[in-house]
């Protein structure tokens, strides 16, 4: 995004990076809706052992699950180029902090989305789903609907791979002179609220023991982000 180019200049640039997003967008979820069947076992996992099988209640459930399933992949296969053309559009307005970090942004930000993610997968919701079904005892016999179940999966997989950026944003804040680890330090206390807050919003269920998975994480990441923005400062300084 060139400062100096007028709006029309601006919007055409902001499209054709959008048009170049959404076709390998397209793309990936049209790949990954090849293999739904694999990806489906594998967003399944986390049930081994508690549930067999997933049920579907009406004739367009499957296939709603199945292209939730090749959405949520073909984000995730076509996220670093999406990440690119954002960075490729901002870039021109960045100053010279940032010229030719690309890898930088896009390596960071995918990355910790990625682990996100995959700490959402292996850390998070396997406990979550015991404790959850856990309360039906042997009286009840769990019957969950796929749709519901892979939306539970990938939406906190979505929520957790978002609050792992925190420490790449206090990167980008405090090199942009916005942010400082004296501010977040001293911030602290409002900061857990805050925390709290965020995970009782983003937490798929309502339950205390969700919210409380969810808000360990995001304690250590703020931590980490007021390191981060410590070292940032100091490599600003250098």
């Amino acid at each position: 995004m060139d400062s100096e180019l007028p709006v029309s200049g601006h919007l055409t640039e902001l499209r054709k990076r959008l048009v170049v997003s959404l076709v390998f967008f397209v793309a990936a979820a049209g790949v990954s809706f090849n293999y739904c069947s694999l990806l489906l076992g594998i967003l399944k996992r986390p049930l081994s052992g508690i549930v067999d099988k997933l049920v579907f209640f009406s004739p367009q459930e499957a296939l709603t699950v199945y292209l939730n399933i090749s959405f949520a992949f073909g984000l995730l296969l076509s996220l670093p180029v999406i990440l690119y053309q954002i960075w490729k559009f901002i870039e021109p307005a960045s100053g010279d902090k940032f010229k030719k970090k690309a890898f930088i942004f896009v390596g960071g930000v995918f990355a910790s989305f990625v682990s996100g993610a995959a700490f959402a997968y292996f850390i998070l919701i396997p406990p979550a789903l015991k404790f959850l079904l856990g309360f039906a005892g042997s009286e009840l016999q769990p019957l969950i609907s796929a749709q519901q179940y892979i939306s539970f999966v990938v939406w906190t997989a979505l929520a957790t791979g978002l609050v792992f950026e925190m420490p790449v944003v206090s990167y980008i804040l405090t090199k942009l002179g916005i942010i400082n680890s004296r501010a977040l330090r001293a911030k602290y206390r409002y900061a857990i609220v805050g925390i709290f807050i965020a995970a009782a919003i983003l937490t798929p269920t309502s339950d205390i023991f969700n919210m409380l998975l969810f808000a360990a994480p995001m304690l250590v990441l703020y931590e980490l982000s007021i390191w981060v923005s410590k070292f940032a400062a100091a490599g600003s300084q250098a």
